[in-house]
């Protein structure tokens, strides 16, 4: 789908790649203001017997930052393309692909574009619009979003230290809204509030009925970003998917209860 070279496309996205060489391939997805290493605890217990792929969002982590082109990530789509390109570089086929929070909608646009390259998706806390609009519930007013957009226009840092608690949850374990603010931190501010209006701004809500890949939801408890009755959308508006509640907290399960984690995807496979 795609003329840019293979090893450009790797160096690109900051892809990695371990496991069983011959082993069926996993893909982990990060959402925003996040990079691979939000999967530090989870990826590795797959490698006995799976190809594992982790890679970074163009802008994140130790991706190409010159690569980041606003005009091609100004809607999902363009990341989504990259996703393809990558498991057209790595040759794979059959993917069981990981998605969390935005990226969880990466994954749906990919696998409607080419879902040959698609065995199975699990997404993570999926939304596939966050702002209310009619009968419909994302968990946002269109003034929440404003809100908090503009914030995070006009001090990152602040935002990040503010508002890593209160996505991942947990108050009674402040470490893990600190593991978060971290990983914000490490986000170019300028890229990041692109990419934030992007995410919170998107409507993928068509899209749902378009994937033909088995799919599996995963819905964690006292989600503020995605909470119950938007997983609920998801799994009723993708045709025989199959929703599973989580006990974990929050919105970032791969920090908060990284085992419950592994289980369950686990037991998908």
């Amino acid at each position: 789908m795609t003329t840019t070279p293979a090893a450009t496309v790797l160096t690109r996205n900051n892809v990695h790649v371990s496991g069983k060489p011959d082993g069926r391939a996993i893909m982990f997805s990060h959402g925003f203001g996040c990079a691979q290493e939000v999967w530090s605890r989870v990826a590795p217990h797959f490698e006995a017997d799976h190809r594992v792929i982790l890679f970074d969002h163009v802008g994140s982590g130790g991706s190409d930052l010159s690569a980041y082109d606003r005009g091609k990530y100004d809607s999902l789509h363009g990341a989504a393309d990259d996703i393809l390109e990558i498991l057209e570089a790595l040759d794979v086929t059959d993917v069981v692909f990981v998605g969390h929070s935005v990226s969880a909608m990466m994954g749906v646009l990919a696998s409607v574009h080419d879902p040959s390259r698609f065995g199975k998706l699990i997404l993570v806390g999926p939304s596939p619009r966050y702002i209310d609009q009619g009968d419909y519930t994302g968990g946002f007013s269109a003034a929440d979003i404003d809100g908090l957009l503009n914030s995070l226009d006009a001090n990152y840092l602040a935002w990040s230290a503010t508002m890593a608690p209160v996505i991942t949850g947990n108050p009674d374990r402040p470490e893990v809204g600190e593991e978060l603010t971290g990983l914000f931190c490490a986000t170019d501010p300028v890229i990041a509030g692109h990419f934030a209006r992007v995410t919170f701004l998107s409507d993928n809500r068509a899209d749902l009925e378009a994937v033909t890949v088995p799919t599996v939801v995963l819905q964690c408890s006292e989600d503020v970003i995605a909470p119950d009755v938007v997983g609920d959308y998801v799994h009723e508006h993708i045709p025989g998917s199959t929703l599973v509640r989580l006990s974990a907290k929050g919105h970032v399960p791969s920090l908060s209860d990284p085992d419950e984690l592994v289980a369950v995807i686990r037991a998908q496979l």
